[in-house]
C-alpha cells in the first residue's frame, strides 16, 4: 500500500477509461501494470425515434462521476489525491457514428453500434469493396446516411466514435488508433493506415452528390501503439491513440500475436483470433479488423449476449427484496450461474433466444427475447440459467464454426474475460464447449478494457 500511495503521489500511475455499453469504469494501474485503484458508473443506452444512443451530457456525467468515484478510492485507500498521471488512455465501444460540423457542434444524435439501421449500405459498401462492411461500422452509417438522402451530411467537417470524441475533446487531437480506425473503414496491412483504394471507391460513389468533403478529409488520422496521441490540455499527460474495446480485450489477454485469441462477454459478444494469413473468403459473419498494433484479426460480432440473461437476474432480485431480502449483486449472479452446472446438458428442453438488440449474424433487424418451453420441458431453476448461458453464446458459435471449422483458423490459444468470466469456472467451460477449444480466463479479467 505504500508503494501504491508513493506511486500515485509522485504521478507515476497510469489511469485507464474504457466506456463501455452498460458501464464507464476507469482503472488505476502503477509501474508494473497492477491495478491499484478503480472506478466506476453504470448507464444505459436509450432507444429514441428508433435510434439506440447516449447524450453528450451522458457522456460527460458519466466521465465525472466515474473519475469522482476511482478519486473517492484513491482516498479511502491509501489517504492521499491523484494530482498528477504518468499517461492516460480512453476506449470506448467501437463503430458507431458521430458526426460534427465546421464549429465542432453534433449534428445529428449518437448512433451506436447496436442499431442495426444500415442494412442497405452495409450491403452496398460490402459488394463495391469486396470486403464485409458491417452494419455497426461508421462508414455503413455515413452511407446509409447518404443513401437517406439526410441534410446533415453536407455540413460534415469531422467523424468518429465515441473514443475518438472523448479523445478529442480533451486533447485537440483528431486521432484513432489502428485498432478502432478498422471498425470504422477498412486498414491496409501494409500502411497501417485506411485502405487508399476503397477510399477512392467511396469518394467516386459519392462524387455524384457534389459534397464539400473527400473521406479522409473527415476521417480521423490513424495511429498504432505507442505513437503520441496528444496530450491532456491543461496538465500536459500524454495520451496513448484512443482505442476500442476490441483492442484493449486483446491488451488485456495479452492475445496480439498471431495465433491467440480472445473472447469478450457483457453487453456484446465478441471473438478475435489473430491471423496468420488472410481468409480464402468474404464472410458476412466475420468482420475484419487489426490489433493495436496493426496486424490483421478475424472478428465474430454479436450484439446480444447478457442482456437477457442480467434482465432476469435483475428479476430474481426483484423477488429477493420482496422478502425483505437484500441480495449482493456479485453473490446472486455467482448462485445463479453456478446453478446452472446441475442443469440438463440439453437443458430439459427450454430455449432461450437472447436478441435485446437486432442481430445481423443471423440476420434480424430487431430484437425481440423469448424465453420458450414445452408443457413436458424439465423446468427448473438450474436448466433455465444454462439455457441462458447458452444463449449468450450461441451465436457467437455460428460465426467461429466457420472461423475455424470452414476457413480452418489455427488458434493456440484463447483468453476470456468480461462480466461472464467473473464466476469461476461456468461462463469459461461454456465457451469452451461452444468453441471446442481451450479457454483460459487470467486473474485481471474482471478489470477489462480500462485496464487493457
Amino acid at each position: 500500500m505504500s508503494n501504491a500511495k508513493q506511486t500515485i503521489e509522485t504521478g507515476k500511475a497510469v489511469l485507464g477509461i474504457e466506456f463501455g455499453s452498460t458501464r464507464i469504469k476507469a482503472v488505476l494501474v502503477n509501474e508494473t501494470g497492477e491495478p491499484i485503484a478503480s472506478g466506476a458508473h453504470d448507464w444505459e443506452n436509450r432507444l429514441e425515434d428508433g435510434i439506440w444512443t447516449y447524450s453528450l451530457d451522458d457522456i460527460w456525467t458519466g466521465l465525472t462521476d466515474c473519475y469522482g468515484r476511482l478519486a473517492e478510492d484513491v482516498k479511502e485507500k491509501y489517504d492521499t489525491v491523484i494530482t498528477s498521471l504518468a499517461a492516460i488512455g480512453f476506449s470506448g465501444m467501437m463503430h458507431g457514428y458521430m458526426a460534427f460540423d465546421k464549429d465542432g457542434e453534433l449534428l445529428v444524435p449518437f448512433r451506436t453500434w447496436r442499431n442495426t439501421i444500415t442494412g442497405e449500405a452495409a450491403a452496398a459498401l460490402t459488394k463495391e469493396f469486396s470486403f464485409n462492411i458491417p452494419q455497426r461500422w461508421s462508414i455503413a452509417h455515413l452511407y446509409q446516411a447518404i443513401l437517406n438522402g439526410e441534410e446533415h451530411v453536407g455540413n460534415i467537417s469531422y467523424f468518429t466514435t465515441l473514443a475518438g470524441y472523448i479523445h478529442w475533446k480533451l486533447t485537440g487531437e483528431k486521432v484513432l488508433g489502428v485498432g478502432e480506425a478498422s471498425g470504422m473503414f477498412p486498414i491496409d496491412a501494409k500502411t497501417r493506415d485506411y485502405n487508399q483504394t476503397m477510399i477512392d471507391k467511396f469518394d467516386a460513389l459519392v462524387a455524384p452528390k457534389g459534397y464539400p468533403w473527400k473521406l479522409r478529409e473527415i476521417l480521423p488520422k490513424v495511429l498504432v501503439a505507442g505513437e503520441a496521441a496528444g496530450t491532456l490540455s491543461a496538465a500536459g499527460i500524454p495520451l496513448c491513440p484512443p482505442e476500442g474495446d476490441a483492442g484493449t480485450g486483446m491488451a488485456a489477454t495479452n492475445s496480439v500475436a498471431v495465433r491467440t485469441g480472445n473472447v469478450s462477454a457483457g453487453t456484446s459478444v465478441f471473438a478475435m483470433v489473430v491471423l496468420e494469413e488472410d481468409l480464402k473468403n468474404v464472410h458476412e459473419e466475420l468482420d475484419m479488423v487489426t490489433t493495436p498494433s496493426g496486424d490483421t484479426v478475424a472478428m465474430v460480432h454479436c450484439n446480444n449476449c447478457t442482456s437477457d440473461l442480467n434482465a432476469w437476474v435483475g428479476l430474481f432480485k426483484e423477488f429477493a427484496e420482496a422478502f425483505g431480502m437484500k441480495p449482493d449483486m456479485n453473490e446472486l449472479f455467482g448462485t445463479l450461474y453456478r446453478k446452472a452446472l446441475e442443469g440438463d446438458k440439453d437443458c430439459g428442453g427450454l430455449l432461450a433466444y437472447n436478441y435485446f438488440s437486432g442481430e445481423p449474424v443471423t440476420g434480424l433487424n430487431e430484437g425481440r427475447p423469448l424465453f420458450v418451453r414445452r408443457p413436458d420441458a424439465h423446468f427448473t431453476l438450474a436448466n433455465f440459467m444454462r439455457s441462458h448461458l447458452y444463449a449468450s453464446l450461441a451465436t457467437l458459435k455460428i460465426g467461429l464454426d466457420i472461423l475455424l471449422k470452414e476457413e480452418k483458423v489455427k488458434v493456440d490459444r484463447i483468453y476470456g474475460h468480461g462480466g461472464l468470466f467473473k464466476t469461476k469456472g461456468v461462463g469459461q467451460g461454456i465457451l469452451a464447449a461452444a468453441m471446442d477449444a481451450p479457454v483460459a480466463v487470467m486473474e485481471t479479467a474482471g478489470e477489462g478494457g480500462p485496464w487493457g
